[in-house]
């Protein structure tokens, strides 16, 4: 991943792009729901355009070129992940469960000594 932090340049022409965007997906939903007299697929069909309007208004602006740039460098940065082998999974699975069923032991026996000191102890209701 580059060090050089992604730069938007946030124009009024930028901005309106976006509005328009964000407009259009509003109104591919709006349609689809006015739209509720009409088949299923005409009602899609709306919100699909509606949809893919708005995705391409986005992508010619500028901050939809950042997105574009932030989902290539994330995948780039997930192709270097290195995964764990089935043994070591399950290895650390096993450790998982075995800490929640320790801490469930302890928060049991610490509910029970906390219910004999309250209610026998100090209370001095025997159960």
């Amino acid at each position: 991943m580059s060090n050089q932090p992604v730069q938007t340049v946030n124009t009024s022409s930028d901005k309106m792009k976006v509005g328009l965007a964000i407009c259009v997906a509003v109104a591919g939903v709006i349609g689809f729901y006015l739209l509720a007299g009409q088949s299923t697929l005409v009602r899609s069909v709306a919100l699909v355009v509606g949809l893919l309007l708005a995705v391409a208004l986005l992508w010619t602006s500028d901050s939809g070129q950042g997105i574009v740039t932030f989902a290539k460098e994330s995948v780039r940065e997930t192709k270097k992940v290195v995964w764990p082998t089935r043994k070591e999974a399950m290895q650390i699975t096993g450790a998982v469960f075995a800490f929640v069923l320790l801490m469930a032991i302890f928060l049991w026996g610490t509910d029970k000594i906390l219910e004999f000191v309250l209610y026998d102890l100090i209370l001095g209701w025997k159960q």
